[in-house]
Formats: C-alpha cells, sequence, structure tokens
C-alpha cells in the first residue's frame, strides 16, 4: 500500500550523516512538516468532509448525520489497512466519549457555551454524534505522531501525579460554571509538574528533543485554528458567532492545550507508548 510505503520511509529514512548546516535544518523542518502533516490524516479528511458536505445535506441525509458516517468510515478504514491498532481504536474511542460528554454539558440549556443550529437523525441531548470524533481527531494525531516521530519522554511525572492534574483540568470544564474557571491555577500546575520533562522525537536521521509543555501549547495553537475553520464553515456556533461569524477568542488556546495534557494521559497508558517513556522517581 503506497500510503505504508510512505510510513516506512518516513519512520526510517536514509541516514544522511555528512548532511550539515542549513541544508540539514532545512531537510529536517521539510520531514517535521511532512510528518506532521501525514499524522493529521483523520484529521484532514474529516475536515475535508465539514467543507465539502452542503450544509443541506447529501440526498436527503442532513449534513451532521453525513459527517459521522465519514468519520466512522475513515475510522474504520484506518483499522483495516493496520494504520491504528485494536488497542489505539479503543483510546480514541475513550476520546469520542470524554468529548461527548463534555460537548452535552457545554450544549445544555443551563449552559449554552455554544450550539449546533442544524438538525440531525442523530443528536443525542441536541448533540450530533459525530461531534465526539473531533475530540477524538486530537487523539488520533498523537498516537499517528508517536509513531511516526518515534517518540520517547524523558522524566514524566509519576503516572498518579499526571492521571490527577489531568482529571482536574477535565473536571473544571465543568465546575468553572459553578465555581469559577481555575484553568491558570491548573496551568501552573501542570506547568510544574512536566518542567523536566522533555519529549526526544526524530524528523529526519537525528534526535531532537523539546520541552513537552511547549509541545502541549503549540499542539493546542492548531486545534485553535482548527476550531476557527469548524465555526467558520458553520459547523457549530459560539453565541457571539450567531450573527455574523468572529475569530474565536484567543482564550480557547489555553483550553485547548489543557485538553491536550488530559489527552496525552490517556495515550501513555497505551502499552507500546508506556515502554517509551522514562518516568522520574
Amino acid at each position: 500500500m503506497l500510503l505504508q510505503a510512505l510510513d516506512q520511509h518516513l519512520i526510517n529514512p536514509p541516514a544522511r550523516p555528512g548532511l550539515v548546516g542549513m541544508r540539514r535544518f532545512g531537510l529536517e523542518f521539510w520531514y517535521f512538516g511532512v510528518k506532521n502533516a501525514r499524522a493529521c490524516l483523520f484529521v484532514v479528511l474529516f475536515f475535508a468532509a465539514v467543507f465539502l458536505v452542503p450544509r443541506a445535506g447529501v440526498f436527503g441525509l442532513p449534513r451532521y448525520d453525513v459527517l459521522l458516517l465519514v468519520a466512522i468510515a475513515i475510522q474504520a478504514w484506518m483499522l483495516w489497512s493496520g494504520l491504528e491498532s485494536a488497542d489505539e481504536i479503543k483510546a480514541v474511542c475513550v476520546f469520542h466519549l470524554v468529548g461527548f460528554a463534555l460537548e452535552v454539558f457545554k450544549t445544555s440549556s443551563g449552559i449554552r457555551s455554544w450550539s449546533y443550529p442544524d438538525p440531525a437523525f442523530t443528536k443525542l441531548f441536541n448533540v450530533p454524534l459525530f461531534a465526539g470524533f473531533m475530540y477524538a481527531s486530537v487523539g488520533s494525531y498523537m498516537i499517528q505522531a508517536w509513531r511516526l516521530f518515534k517518540l520517547r519522554i524523558r522524566h514524566h511525572p509519576p503516572y498518579w501525579m499526571a492521571t490527577l492534574i489531568a482529571v482536574l483540568i477535565y473536571a473544571n470544564f465543568f465546575t468553572r460554571h459553578y465555581i469559577g474557571d481555575y484553568r491558570f491555577y491548573l496551568a501552573a500546575c501542570a506547568l510544574g509538574l512536566y518542567a523536566r520533562t522533555s519529549v526526544v522525537y526524530r524528523p529526519f536521521d537525528r534526535e531532537r528533543s523539546m520541552p513537552l509543555p511547549l509541545a502541549f501549547v503549540l499542539i493546542g495553537f492548531f486545534i485553535w485554528l482548527g476550531e476557527n475553520i469548524s465555526t467558520f464553515g458553520g459547523v457549530w456556533r459560539y453565541p457571539d458567532q450567531m450573527g455574523t461569524w468572529s475569530v474565536v477568542h484567543v482564550g480557547k488556546w489555553s483550553a485547548w492545550s489543557l485538553l491536550v495534557i488530559m489527552t496525552f494521559t490517556i495515550i501513555i497508558h497505551l502499552k507500546h507508548i508506556k515502554a517509551r517513556i522514562h518516568v522520574s522517581v
């Protein structure tokens, strides 16, 4: 399969030990971009459907229902082709459930943080079932990136600490409507917890590293860009976008970065990933 051949090349590119200076930087930067683009396979295919499926739907089937079928088809194809394992699909399903529960709460009549204005047969509690796949796409990207970049984690905090901060981050998305928003306190705690943690990755034939908190922030930024694309396409709308579209508030960037931490914590419990993590003692 062509895609599998591409993956093998990206994972094990030919060594170029004599490459130095700007030529090495340029080649590593190119492979870094290609690997990230490849890791976004589910995201790209899904958001292509978001823009290509007419708002009126297809053959009488509402748009949200079509998007659900597309998301399921993409996920099934990735499993069938071996691009994701059964264990990884289970993790993606966890992301779907966690995201859908959050969507139900945020769109409820008492909260109304955002809404899904179009009709659908597959709406549950006013949330279309495809919505969970938008969260699952983040997990899919991180799983694919782990494999393509041969990621390793150095000085990861004890698992119980990482799990605790992830649970508190998720809880804050709910409790902020009742007892206040503590995201920045949680962000400070997470920054302290992961201060010594670095992610080792291989863009080309040599390992590089970056602080793990920086990776969280960068991924959160690109999710925020994707959120702007989705709201522009009318997939969902925030209250201030009902009359005319406007850029999603930059404060959402911090919320997405925290959600990335939670997603990362779920992923590290996969057996083949856990084996590449060095936990601090």
